[in-house]
């Protein structure tokens, strides 16, 4: 059953993450949630543009990526499924769960290492929300987030198949949450129980620091609610709220070039430790 799943990964990947693109670009323009002010046309074409960047360095640097070495682990009975033998279905429910506790925590890591944050606050420096900003991360951080996932798969043992699994769902759901897009409000309350939707993700895309600090999770809103992250709506309310971080807010800022210097340039504010606490109030 799984074999077909894992000899058709690469195209597997690609529709899920073409279709996903074009449903919530087509959303947005049908019914968005907030007005946009700056031309799609600028983001847009700098956050693929990067997507690129980061798929070529992402494979020059690996020789191998998480599904790989699930399989090596498999083969070589690493990890600590592979030691346990549990039941494939059993596995693999587990396997996704731990897998995006991980991210989670990663999440978290990088709002709170200063060092971390310079290159994560690339992301929330977009200075509008939608599909595009989903995909806009700096290719180190891209880099390091691998050499954890690698370091995760390999002691968990995750079967091949809930690797594949959890990077395409995780890949769906990152698009959907950072839409542009209106849900009614009885469902968006109700999908908030089993996922993290666009409002909810919104909020950590706050201009404040202390809504910037809240809300991690990309795929299962659950590490938040146990955690004691979540935050159910921004202050100014979603219309009202400022997008971005206090820094890097012209557009010029939105450039492939500038995003990529992002890291070196000013003062690492902004993160976990620097929410204030009137923020909060």
């Amino acid at each position: 059953m799984t074999e077909p799943i894992l000899a058709n990964e690469p195209m597997l990947r690609l529709a899920v993450f073409l279709g996903v693109l074009v449903a919530m670009a087509g959303w947005e323009l049908a019914a968005p949630r907030r007005r946009q002010d700056i031309p799609r046309v600028l983001r847009w074409t700098n956050n693929l543009a990067l997507v690129v960047v980061d798929t070529v360095i992402l494979r020059l640097t690996f020789p191998i990526l998480a599904v790989g070495l699930a399989l090596m682990a498999e083969e070589r009975g690493w990890g600590l499924f592979n030691a346990l033998n549990l039941p494939l279905w059993l596995a693999v429910l587990l396997s996704i769960l731990l897998l995006d506790l991980a991210i989670y925590l990663q999440h978290v890591l990088f709002h709170a290492v200063p060092g971390l944050w310079r290159l994560h606050r690339m992301h929330h420096a977009d200075l509008e929300f939608d599909v595009t900003t989903g995909l806009r991360f700096h290719p180190v951080e891209i880099v390091l987030s691998m050499v954890i996932k690698l370091a995760v798969v390999a002691a968990l043992g995750a079967p091949a198949v809930a690797v594949l699994l959890f990077e395409v769902l995780l890949n769906a759901t990152a698009l959907f949450n950072h839409a542009n897009i209106r849900l009614p409000k009885g469902v968006d309350r109700v999908l908030r129980w089993v996922m993290v939707t666009p409002d909810m993700h919104r909020v950590h895309h706050s201009v404040l620091p202390a809504e910037t600090n809240s809300n991690f999770g990309f795929n299962l809103p659950w590490w938040d609610h146990l955690l004691g992250t979540y935050r159910a709506q921004p202050k100014a309310g979603h219309e009202g709220m400022t997008i971005g971080i206090e820094q890097f807010r012209t557009p010029r800022d939105l450039w492939l070039d500038r995003m990529l210097v992002q890291p070196l340039r000013g003062p690492a504010s902004g993160g976990a430790l620097d929410s204030r606490p009137e923020d909060k109030r």
